[in-house]
């Protein structure tokens, strides 16, 4: 069995980096063998879904092309499925060494494991000795949201995918259609960035906010993947942290200690012995932060912050 689906898979791999075009299942059914063999229509959908997947755990980069006809096909083209020469020294080999063990504690250990060996085979000096000095190092990066490994595997393979999200001011979940382009972790949350098909923009998702499951979709991305994608910037501008002004307010003593290391100035007792004056920066989306911390925040100035909590906060009261 193990000797049938290896052929199996080698000969869908030479099929799709064969073709000079797109090929439907169809096409490659009538390809090959193991295909032809198979009696029914869905127990041939099943295999051949397995057998791509498995291709893509492996490495492979197989893209989904639509035609005009809307008559999905596949491809493997040859200049996405080569490495060049890879020449790595022994400090550059351990940093890969380090940042393979970040994933071991999640559920990309697999695939991180399965880098590190192509990468040996192809000469990368890594040794034990070599990465002793690193050895005392455990980095750890959370990767726990359901959503992060669909959402992972549609970044990689180009893939549209739809999910079910609620705004941090919103009180219901709404279906969004996005063309996701990366993701990436900051100050403990996931992010990810794509093009929101809906509003016809580009738009950042904090994966805690998705709620049920990730859909995938067929048919290829509308519009262009940027060649570098900021996904930081981007949070950070919708967090507020690229300041147009300076906010002003109460925060209960003891509390709120994030808001006191971005305060540019905190008056302690300013409003009784049980509240703070800060003065923070201001920027969009601090309104969505200053609501997280519920009743240990009042907003003095300006209007339309403190309009923009206090209407967020309603919207969280009534569910």
């Amino acid at each position: 069995m193990a000797i049938a689906k290896a052929e199996r898979l080698m000969n869908l791999a030479l099929c799709l980096l064969g073709s000079g075009r797109p090929l439907s299942k169809r096409d490659l059914r009538s390809s090959i063998e193991a295909y032809l063999e198979v009696g029914s229509e869905d127990a041939f959908n099943r295999m051949f879904e397995r057998d791509k997947d498995d291709l893509r755990e492996l490495g492979m980069v197989i893209e989904t092309v639509e035609s005009i006809d809307g008559e999905v096909g596949y491809v493997a083209r040859r200049d996405r499925n080569q490495l060049p020469p890879v020449t790595l020294d022994a400090e550059e080999a351990a940093a890969l060494g380090l940042a393979a063990r970040v994933w071991q504690q999640a559920r990309l250990a697999g695939a991180a494991s399965g880098a590190l060996q192509k990468l040996r085979a192809a000469g990368m000096p890594l040794a034990a000795e070599e990465g002793e000095a690193y050895g005392a190092l455990e980095p750890r990066v959370p990767a726990g949201e359901a959503a992060f490994e669909p959402l992972m595997l549609a970044c990689r393979d180009r893939r549209p995918v739809t999910f079910d999200y609620r705004k941090s001011n919103a009180a219901r979940a709404e279906t969004r259609q996005v063309e996701p382009w990366a993701l990436e972790c900051w100050r403990g949350h996931w992010y990810l960035a794509g093009w929101d098909r809906d509003r016809g923009a580009e738009r950042v998702f904090r994966l805690s906010r998705i709620t049920g499951r990730v859909r995938s979709r067929s048919g290829a991305f509308t519009a262009a993947v940027p060649d570098q994608v900021a996904v930081r910037g981007s949070v950070a501008r919708w967090a507020g942290e690229e300041a147009t002004g300076q906010a002003r307010i109460r925060l209960r003593a003891g509390a709120g200690y994030p808001l006191r290391a971005r305060a540019s100035r905190v008056t302690a007792g300013a409003a009784g012995p049980d509240w703070d004056e800060l003065e923070i920066p201001y920027g969009h989306g601090l309104g969505a932060w200053l609501a997280e911390f519920g009743p240990d925040v009042i907003v003095l100035e300006p209007a339309e912050l403190r309009a923009d909590v206090v209407d967020r906060l309603r919207a969280v009261a009534k569910g």
